[in-house]
């Protein structure tokens, strides 16, 4: 069988609604190890907020940032960071709107400001972790792969048309994840592939969320879990079911992969 490339975001997808990742999940990955595949999360989320993840299911690979920062064997291949200048406007035009913003760093994450705490909070909660700790001088010192602004669809095509080298990727109704642009979990999984010489047909992408569909289209196969929308679903070559009944699972086995 040939060696493949298969990546899996972690909400939604690796993990079930409780959080948790299913025993066929787990199965299914160390199965796909002992054949000799190279096995990858590809997730919005930073290391440190995929840290317990990481070490429970036992990845030495993983692309996080949304794509801005890539690891091979722990060891760090790749990384895409923030421009300061625009990071500084951008921060400056949501001050006056009463937006909050958050800055991911790789290990750590802090908030610029206050506004409205308890947003921040719920959409923060929304995939189990915490409100950044306040600390608005954290952008001058350190390197800053991703940040977060929270606002609603309705501040969108404004933040996109004045900031043209960042994406805004939603990810909740009131945050958006900002990334530099053509960033993207897709772009560093083809880099990935190319840097270990597996062709395209021979990546294979699970998702389920906004984030996952450049990916999705991307891979030789993009596998889209039955939890996704149906504008995620049609961005995949295979919908399996959801990630709480062993839609990984059941998609590999389709695949004969497992």
């Amino acid at each position: 069988m040939r060696r493949k490339l298969i990546a899996f975001d972690i909400d939604g997808t690796l993990l079930d609604s409780k959080k948790a990742p299913l025993a066929s999940t787990i199965d299914a990955l160390d199965h796909l190890r002992k054949e000799g595949h190279l096995v990858t999360i590809a997730t919005g989320r930073s290391r440190y907020m995929a840290q317990d993840i990481i070490r429970e299911l036992n990845f030495e690979n993983y692309i996080v940032c949304n794509g801005a920062a890539a690891f091979l064997n722990h060891n760090q291949i790749f990384k895409n960071l923030l421009d300061k200048q625009e990071l500084d406007r951008l921060v400056s035009e949501a001050n006056q709107l009463g937006i909050d913003t958050a800055f991911i760093e790789m290990d750590q994450a802090r908030r610029m400001t206050s506004f409205n705490v308890g947003k921040m909070a719920q959409a923060m909660m929304s995939f189990g972790t915490v409100l950044p700790d306040l600390e608005p001088m954290f952008p001058e010192s350190q390197e800053i792969y991703q940040a977060l602004a929270f606002f609603s669809e309705a501040y969108q095509s404004q933040f996109e048309s004045r900031f043209p080298s960042f994406d805004f990727v939603r990810w909740h109704e009131e945050c958006v994840d900002v990334v530099p642009k053509n960033s993207s979990k897709a772009a560093t999984i083809g880099y990935l592939a190319q840097r270990l010489e597996i062709d395209q047909a021979d990546i294979v992408a699970f998702g389920d969320g906004n984030n996952d569909r450049e990916m999705l289209r991307l891979a030789g196969t993009g596998i889209v879990m039955g939890n996704a929308t149906p504008e995620v679903q049609a961005c995949g070559d295979l919908v399996t079911d959801s990630n709480d009944e062993d839609g990984i699972w059941k998609a590999l086995k389709t695949l004969d992969l497992i």
